[in-house]
């Protein structure tokens, strides 16, 4: 299995639950957004989906 390179941005995930959200109903407010992008970071992290690097700068 060929290995890619993916960069997972927790503000995109939030910028994309608040539109999918909109689009039902619902409006959540910045601080759900931002636990909801964290929470699927590590879902994915758990799932073993993505790996986590930490930048050294």
């Amino acid at each position: 299995m060929k290995e890619i390179e993916v960069v997972i941005d927790t503000e995109e995930i939030a910028e994309f639950f608040f539109h999918e959200l909109a689009k039902r109903g619902y409006v959540p407010t910045e601080g759900e957004l931002d636990e909801l992008a964290d929470i699927t970071f590590e879902y994915l992290l758990q799932k073993c989906i993505i790996d986590e690097e930490i930048e050294e700068d």
